[in-house]
């Protein structure tokens, strides 16, 4: 009777085992499924053709991993358990995939933003003499050199690895996936830096967005900020709140949800947070910071204005004439903040 009941005991507990890490499959692979929907189409509602540059081929490459990571998954989870290379795949390996995966995101944000803050900071005022094909050679190069170094640090720096096995022994049947510490610097640093700068620039900005106006030019509609700065101001301080606010005319939500993220502690897990979306919101920031660093180096161009797809940054260069808006109706004339 004893060894009935423990034989009852040890396969109701096989059973509940096997289906809790089959819901933890089917949970990684539709949450996978839904990143990479939104990965792409991130990438496909460009407003207008976008300039090459270092964050949009890491863009790409992370749409790309997303895409393989859950044609893996969806492998494994549809075969359940084969051999492959005389190695055994099972669902197991959909938890260890992801958290693979997981570990070199959280690892590469740090080179990824510093290499696309010099990219910005030498392509705005066009110092950078590179011809378009070897600087995508170089930003292709640097992509990839990026990704094994992160994937190299995952499975061979005896600290990752061991952060890996620890996650494994702690809840096997759990899947603990980590969140990344970079990550969370970048966004508490964010939050400050437009904290500080809306502070400093508060009364500036509550004037401008009190006296913008709707308009329609070409059938279209324009919002105008027809708001006279203080001559007295720096215009490098003048700067600033035009980029504050075309920034935060674009990114508001993304803005708020970093904010109430950094308050609450909420640990995402890298593999979710590094994507496309976000790699857009850091892209728009990095590019406003290179403006406002380089702004007597900018040249007015429209092709320097095509790097971020989201955000028009000649509105807070290119002045404005109120009192006439004939010009707006001639073709590459723009309505901006002034």
């Amino acid at each position: 009777m004893a060894a009935r009941l423990c034989e009852n005991g040890s396969g109701q507990y096989h059973s509940t085992h096997t289906s809790q890490r089959l819901e933890i499959s089917y949970m990684l692979v539709l949450i996978m499924l839904g990143k990479v929907f939104l990965d792409f189409f991130m990438l496909q509602m460009k407003a207008k053709p976008v300039k090459v540059s270092f964050m949009g081929y890491f863009c790409v490459s992370v749409a790309l991993l997303d895409f393989t990571l859950l044609l893996s998954l969806c492998f494994i989870f549809c075969f359940e358990d084969f051999a492959l290379w005389g190695v055994r795949v099972t669902e197991y390996h959909i938890c260890l995939l992801t958290q693979i995966c997981s570990l070199t995101y959280g690892l590469v944000p740090f080179p990824v933003y510093l290499l696309a803050a010099l990219d910005y900071y030498s392509t705005v005022s066009h110092t950078s003499q590179l011809p378009t094909r070897a600087r995508k050679f170089l930003y292709g190069f640097a992509v990839v050199v990026i990704w094994i170094s992160g994937f190299f640090c995952t499975l061979h720096v005896p600290a990752v690895s061991e952060e890996l096995e620890m996650q494994n022994s702690v809840s096997p049947s759990q899947c603990p996936v980590s969140g990344s510490w970079q990550s969370s610097s970048v966004s508490w640093a964010m939050v400050l830096l437009l904290g500080t700068a809306l502070l400093a620039r508060c009364k500036e900005v509550t004037a401008m967005l009190l006296s913008a106006r709707l308009l329609s030019l070409s059938s279209q509609p324009v919002l105008m900020f027809p708001y006279v700065h203080d001559n007295t101001t720096c215009c490098k301080w003048q700067l600033l709140s035009r980029l504050l606010l075309c920034f935060l005319g674009t990114w508001a939500p993304f803005v708020a949800l970093q904010v109430v993220v950094v308050l609450l502690g909420v640990q995402i897990p890298a593999y979710v947070e590094m994507n496309v979306p976000w790699l857009c919101f850091i892209n728009s920031f990095l590019l406003a910071a290179a403006y406002w660093c380089r702004c007597h180096d900018v040249e007015l161009t429209e092709e320097g204005w095509s790097t971020d797809p989201f955000v028009s940054w000649k509105f807070c260069f290119m002045p404005f004439n109120n009192e006439s808006t004939k010009a707006a109706d001639k073709p590459g004339t723009v309505i901006v903040i002034c």
